[in-house]
């Protein structure tokens, strides 16, 4: 049987999150809709069948109120978790509990939670939300995260580094959550090489310490602030390592964005990663400053095994494509319940 359905993509609060990795996910979203052939709208509508919504903001929770007293299904992104909250700005460890209510209030509405991960999903579960949570990569668009010699020589040049410099790369928000303190450190004891964070937080949201290390001044540490899509890709396509020294996440899109562009990989050794990735199979791994120091120079010399390949074949896995493959069954059962019910409903009259 075929099942023709619309799908109501809703945008509120995504800009305001659109240089986070949420905002990536949404746009592998469409990316994914469209490779399917799915129908979509991500106007306000109320001529739709299923509304996917991936922020959790009060008017995000008020559309799926809207969604369910139509009768309509809901497709509700779990992209957060408490563990992910803490350490990032001004007092979210203090109001992290609080944090961690709202969201089991706003994922609840879903007759179905995506997570990006399967750590993800068992931290959900052990929030005790009782409604089908599955566990679905934000995925990564092959076709357009490869490695050019081109595009790095024109980072290269932007950011006036010479061809011999090696660069250490790394992106995220300036949390202490994301490594920034240890990223700040390692350039500080490794004067040798270029050390380069892309992405851009509110100072004013920040901690103080923090707040210093962005405005510190080390002649090989550079936080240049967010970029666009295309120039992260030179950007990995110029560096030397990716350097990903997160302590917690959902998932990671700019791992899997490194490992689809080739580009050598030395992480930190968390629970999220330790199924997935294995320690000097697709990635390197470590899990303090003396271990990242002595990896980098191993890695960016090129006495350590070149794992990058290794790297790709494992984040093909979560091409952009197989999610559109599963979104498109999640939307298929949800339509084939709700015919099932209208059909019991008639039956019962």
């Amino acid at each position: 049987m075929v099942i023709k359905m619309k799908i109501w993509l809703y945008k509120g609060g995504i800009k305001l999150v659109a240089q986070s990795g949420i905002g990536r996910a949404y746009e592998h979203q469409k990316e994914a809709l469209v490779g399917k052939g799915i129908s979509y709208t991500e106007k306000f509508s109320l001529n739709y069948d299923v509304v996917q919504i991936n922020t959790i903001f009060p008017d995000s929770f008020l559309v799926a109120i809207l969604a369910k007293m139509m009768g309509k299904k809901i497709v509700y992104y779990a992209h957060s978790t408490m563990e992910d909250f803490k350490k990032s700005f001004r007092g979210s460890d203090i109001v992290a509990p609080l944090f961690k209510k709202w969201i089991k209030f706003c994922y609840s509405m879903g007759d179905i939670i995506v997570t990006p991960t399967e750590y993800s999903k068992e931290l959900l579960k052990s929030y005790h939300i009782n409604k089908e949570i599955v566990n679905l990569s934000n995925g990564i668009d092959l076709k357009y995260y490869q490695r050019d010699l081109e595009a790095g020589k024109v980072f290269r040049e932007k950011y006036h580094f010479k061809e011999e410099d090696k660069i250490i790369m790394s992106v995220g928000h300036y949390i202490e959550r994301k490594g920034v303190e240890d990223f700040a450190e390692l350039a500080r004891r490794m004067p040798e090489y270029q050390f380069v964070w892309f992405g851009y937080t509110n100072l004013n949201l920040i901690p103080n310490r923090i707040r210093q290390i962005i405005q510190m001044k080390l002649p090989n540490l550079s936080f240049p602030g967010y970029i666009t899509r295309e120039e992260l890709r030179e950007a990995y396509s110029g560096s030397d390592l990716f350097l990903f020294l997160t302590h917690e996440e959902t998932e990671g899109i700019v791992l899997l964005e490194a490992l689809a562009m080739k580009i050598p990989s030395l992480i930190r050794d968390i629970p999220i990663y330790e199924k997935w990735l294995e320690d000097k199979k697709q990635v390197y791994k470590g899990s303090c400053l003396n271990e990242f120091e002595q990896s980098i120079k191993k890695i960016v010399s090129r006495e350590a095994p070149e794992l990058t390949e290794a790297g790709y074949l494992k984040v093909k896995e979560r091409n952009i494509g197989m999610v559109g493959d599963t979104l498109f069954a999640i939307y298929t059962n949800l339509m084939q319940e709700k015919e099932e019910n209208y059909s019991f409903i008639g039956n019962r009259i």
